[in-house]
């Protein structure tokens, strides 16, 4: 698969098929994403990955836990500008709308929300951390990193879905897990052989305009 088209076909899957992934495709996928760039060759990213009966184990702990409170970082802070919650509502609408979900049907948003605690279903669960004393410079070189990781998977015809709620129940997984406490829980990335067919895996993307994003300056 061309990198063009392995970028085109990665999206967040929600619904997974009940097939696992071999130990020697993760280790191949994690051994080729440590030449992802990082600052300084700092390298700062550290994870976990999961399945069989490790995974259940964690998942029955995640489905008998409460969230952390305070939470070790904030992810939805975007949320209180405009643009963005904008953004959110119309993700949200269209993810929601595919399933049947009503927009003031609470419980069954709660439901699917709490489906994130068994990442979907997906076979296999990576958890991504890193030391607290890193900065904002190292949390855009492990989002590098997880990016590398997600393509490469998708090369292989996986699928993956990036999962900062993971990051919600932080302490409780580092306890779980024996994570240095130390650390952040930064997400989850839930891989696995994703099912196509599911309305979740197709409610069309919004993206901006290109030239929202991005100024060509030099050119004739």
């Amino acid at each position: 698969m061309l990198v063009a088209e392995a970028v085109a076909t990665r999206r967040s899957i929600r619904a997974f098929l009940p097939r696992p992934v071999p130990l020697e495709t993760m280790r191949r996928i994690m051994d080729q994403a440590r030449m992802a760039p990082s600052g300084c060759n700092f390298q700062p990213w550290e994870s976990v990955l999961l399945t069989g009966q490790p995974l259940a184990d964690l998942q029955q702990r995640l489905l008998t836990s409460q969230p952390d409170n305070p939470q070790e970082y904030d992810f939805s802070a975007p949320g209180a500008v405009a643009k963005y919650q904008a953004r959110l509502r119309a993700v949200g609408a269209a993810m929601y709308g595919a399933v049947g979900v009503a927009r003031d049907a609470a419980e069954q948003r709660a439901a699917f929300a709490r489906d994130n605690l068994t990442s979907f279903g997906a076979p296999v669960l990576l958890l991504c951390h890193l030391p607290r004393f890193m900065k904002e410079a190292q949390w855009s070189d492990m989002g590098m990193w997880l990016q590398t990781i997600m393509l490469l998977l998708r090369g292989e015809g996986l699928d993956t879905c990036p999962q900062e709620y993971m990051g919600v129940f932080g302490r409780t997984i580092k306890a779980h897990l024996g994570l240095p406490e130390e650390h952040i829980l930064f997400c989850g990335l839930a891989i696995g052989w994703g099912d196509r067919e599911a309305k979740v895996n197709g409610f069309p993307r919004e993206r901006v305009d290109l030239d929202e994003q991005a100024k060509f300056l030099g050119w004739d």
